[in-house]
């Protein structure tokens, strides 16, 4: 599998390529002069679990992938701060009803902003019993999956290391949370599964652990 190269502050930092070529899905671009100021998403921010009977666009979930992970600067600088800039993270969209985009899992793929089919049909059922049997997980049009790459970042801070990526973790969620609020948008945090089936489902690599899902849709 080749690899790609991207350059980021701590270097030149190797990214597997996922999936094969034509499973590609290029990405609207992320709007980046939106309507709504910062503060009035900080104060309106809510954990969601209830969703409107409504698909998401392919922009919907081009800008929560940007707002989690996107890449903002030429080195390689992303919308989340990284310890090193070493970037553990690896973001996995579980569709279900997302217009423009066939059923199934996909990871996203920052450098180019776009995704890769990982696998193919709806998960959601799955990854809901998984989540022991959380219904807004099933209900969601899609489900952003945070997943983690130790490794990257315990190569270079040892244990502390592992700190660092739940403190980067955090930092995207909260992305997430106030990019998904200022589109009308609901989406809450769930960390309650069981990680070898939530792996199964999306059928990650091994060395992806999922930290958090994040049910994503329209607000009733």
């Amino acid at each position: 599998m080749r690899s790609l190269l991207i350059v980021c502050a701590a270097g030149l930092l190797p990214l597997a390529a996922a999936g094969d070529a034509s499973e590609r899905v290029p990405l609207p671009e992320p709007d980046l002069d939106g309507d709504q100021v910062v503060e009035r998403s900080l104060a309106e921010r809510r954990s969601v679990r209830d969703f409107a009977n409504a698909s998401l666009s392919l922009a919907d979930v081009s800008q929560i992938l940007w707002a989690g992970q996107g890449i903002t600067h030429r080195r390689g600088y992303r919308t989340a701060p990284s310890a090193g800039g070493l970037y553990p993270l690896e973001l996995y969209v579980v569709a279900g009803a997302v217009d423009g985009l066939t059923p199934g899992v996909y990871r996203y793929r920052p450098e180019r902003h776009e995704l890769i089919r990982v696998a193919s049909g709806d998960r959601r059922r799955r990854l809901a019993a998984a989540a022991l049997d959380q219904r807004w997980v099933r209900r969601a049009p899609a489900v952003l999956a945070i997943t983690v790459v130790y490794e990257r970042t315990e190569a270079k801070y040892g244990a502390r290391g592992r700190r660092y990526v739940h403190v980067e973790v955090g930092h995207a969620a909260q992305n997430v949370y106030l990019q998904a609020g200022a589109r009308g948008l609901g989406t809450v945090i769930v960390g309650a599964f069981r990680d070898a089936e939530v792996a199964s489902a999306l059928e990650l690599p091994a060395d992806h652990r999922p930290l958090a899902l994040m049910p994503l849709g329209r607000r009733r």
